[in-house]
Protein backbone atom coordinates (compact mmCIF):
# COMPACT_ATOMS: atom_id res chain seq x y z
CA UNK A 1 0.00 0.00 0.00
CA UNK A 2 1.42 3.39 -0.98
CA UNK A 3 0.29 6.66 0.51
CA UNK A 4 1.39 10.25 -0.04
CA UNK A 5 1.55 12.43 3.07
CA UNK A 6 2.38 16.13 3.34
CA UNK A 7 4.41 17.05 6.41
CA UNK A 8 3.81 20.11 8.53
CA UNK A 9 7.01 21.61 7.09
CA UNK A 10 5.73 21.24 3.51
CA UNK A 11 7.79 18.19 2.50
CA UNK A 12 6.04 15.41 0.65
CA UNK A 13 6.50 11.92 2.17
CA UNK A 14 5.75 8.56 0.57
CA UNK A 15 4.54 5.92 3.01
CA UNK A 16 4.78 2.30 1.80
CA UNK A 17 3.72 -0.94 3.49
CA UNK A 18 4.74 -4.30 2.03
CA UNK A 19 4.16 -7.83 3.25
CA UNK A 20 7.31 -9.91 3.70
CA UNK A 21 7.02 -13.54 2.63
CA UNK A 22 10.33 -14.43 4.25
CA UNK A 23 11.39 -13.16 7.66
CA UNK A 24 13.70 -10.15 7.43
CA UNK A 25 16.70 -10.14 9.76
CA UNK A 26 15.16 -7.48 12.02
CA UNK A 27 12.27 -9.77 12.94
CA UNK A 28 14.36 -12.62 14.38
CA UNK A 29 12.73 -13.26 17.73
CA UNK A 30 13.61 -15.82 20.37
CA UNK A 31 10.58 -17.94 19.47
CA UNK A 32 11.93 -18.41 15.96
CA UNK A 33 15.35 -19.43 17.29
CA UNK A 34 13.85 -22.19 19.43
CA UNK A 35 12.06 -23.94 16.56
CA UNK A 36 13.93 -26.48 14.47
CA UNK A 37 12.91 -25.03 11.13
CA UNK A 38 10.01 -26.28 9.03
CA UNK A 39 10.38 -29.98 9.87
CA UNK A 40 8.31 -30.03 13.10
CA UNK A 41 5.43 -28.19 11.41
CA UNK A 42 5.46 -30.51 8.41
CA UNK A 43 5.59 -33.61 10.64
CA UNK A 44 2.71 -32.41 12.83
CA UNK A 45 0.65 -31.40 9.81
CA UNK A 46 1.20 -34.81 8.23
CA UNK A 47 0.26 -36.58 11.48
CA UNK A 48 -2.97 -34.56 11.79
CA UNK A 49 -3.94 -35.19 8.16
CA UNK A 50 -3.20 -38.93 8.45
CA UNK A 51 -5.25 -39.16 11.66
CA UNK A 52 -8.21 -37.35 10.07
CA UNK A 53 -7.94 -39.51 6.95
CA UNK A 54 -7.83 -42.67 9.06
CA UNK A 55 -10.85 -41.48 11.03
CA UNK A 56 -12.83 -40.86 7.85
CA UNK A 57 -11.79 -44.09 6.10
CA UNK A 58 -12.43 -46.40 9.06
CA UNK A 59 -15.82 -44.92 9.87
CA UNK A 60 -18.50 -47.56 9.17
CA UNK A 61 -21.02 -46.63 6.49
CA UNK A 62 -23.89 -46.84 8.99
CA UNK A 63 -22.44 -44.02 11.08
CA UNK A 64 -23.66 -40.54 10.20
CA UNK A 65 -20.89 -37.95 10.63
CA UNK A 66 -22.38 -34.62 11.75
CA UNK A 67 -21.56 -31.51 9.81
CA UNK A 68 -20.15 -29.73 12.85
CA UNK A 69 -17.50 -32.44 13.24
CA UNK A 70 -16.34 -31.99 9.66
CA UNK A 71 -16.25 -28.21 10.22
CA UNK A 72 -14.25 -28.69 13.45
CA UNK A 73 -11.72 -30.90 11.63
CA UNK A 74 -11.42 -28.33 8.84
CA UNK A 75 -10.80 -25.55 11.38
CA UNK A 76 -8.17 -27.74 13.07
CA UNK A 77 -6.34 -28.35 9.79
CA UNK A 78 -6.51 -24.70 8.63
CA UNK A 79 -5.71 -22.99 11.97
CA UNK A 80 -1.92 -22.82 11.70
CA UNK A 81 -1.66 -21.99 7.99
CA UNK A 82 -4.15 -19.13 8.43
CA UNK A 83 -2.31 -17.95 11.58
CA UNK A 84 0.97 -18.02 9.65
CA UNK A 85 -0.56 -15.91 6.89
CA UNK A 86 -2.16 -13.39 9.25
CA UNK A 87 1.03 -12.95 11.33
CA UNK A 88 3.43 -12.29 8.42
CA UNK A 89 5.84 -9.40 8.99
CA UNK A 90 5.15 -6.13 7.17
CA UNK A 91 7.82 -3.58 6.28
CA UNK A 92 6.81 0.07 6.60
CA UNK A 93 8.93 2.65 4.76
CA UNK A 94 8.59 6.43 4.96
CA UNK A 95 10.65 8.42 2.37
CA UNK A 96 11.02 12.03 1.49
CA UNK A 97 13.30 13.32 -1.27
CA UNK A 98 13.87 16.55 0.67
CA UNK A 99 13.51 20.00 -0.82
CA UNK A 100 16.41 22.20 0.30
CA UNK A 101 19.60 22.06 2.32
CA UNK A 102 17.47 22.71 5.37
CA UNK A 103 15.37 19.57 4.70
CA UNK A 104 17.62 16.79 3.37
CA UNK A 105 16.23 13.47 2.06
CA UNK A 106 15.14 11.06 4.79
CA UNK A 107 14.24 7.38 4.91
CA UNK A 108 12.63 5.65 7.88
CA UNK A 109 12.12 1.86 7.95
CA UNK A 110 10.43 -0.48 10.41
CA UNK A 111 8.93 -3.96 10.64
CA UNK A 112 5.70 -4.96 12.39
CA UNK A 113 3.81 -8.25 12.56
CA UNK A 114 0.26 -8.60 11.26
CA UNK A 115 -1.84 -6.78 8.69
CA UNK A 116 -3.94 -4.91 11.27
CA UNK A 117 -0.86 -3.76 13.16
CA UNK A 118 0.72 -2.60 9.89
CA UNK A 119 -2.38 -0.59 9.00
CA UNK A 120 -2.55 1.01 12.46
CA UNK A 121 1.17 1.82 12.51
CA UNK A 122 1.10 3.36 9.02
CA UNK A 123 -1.88 5.53 10.03
CA UNK A 124 0.01 6.60 13.17
CA UNK A 125 3.15 7.41 11.15
CA UNK A 126 1.11 9.42 8.64
CA UNK A 127 -0.49 11.39 11.47
CA UNK A 128 2.92 12.08 13.07
CA UNK A 129 4.28 13.31 9.73
CA UNK A 130 1.30 15.63 9.29
CA UNK A 131 1.69 17.04 12.81
CA UNK A 132 5.44 16.95 13.50
CA UNK A 133 7.06 16.76 10.01
CA UNK A 134 8.65 13.35 10.71
CA UNK A 135 7.72 9.89 12.08
CA UNK A 136 7.86 9.28 15.82
CA UNK A 137 11.31 8.20 17.01
CA UNK A 138 9.67 5.95 19.67
CA UNK A 139 7.55 4.09 17.12
CA UNK A 140 8.33 1.09 14.94
CA UNK A 141 10.16 3.19 12.31
CA UNK A 142 13.79 4.19 12.71
CA UNK A 143 15.86 6.51 10.49
CA UNK A 144 18.17 4.82 7.98
CA UNK A 145 21.35 6.41 6.67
Amino acid sequence: MNRAVRGSDGRRWTLKTNIEWSDPLQVDEWELDVSGGRSPGLVMGTVVIVMIGTFLVWTPSAVVVPGWLILALLVLVLFFPVRWLVRRPWTIIADTPGDTDEHPPERWVGVVRGALTARQESARVARNIELYAEPDMNGALQPVE
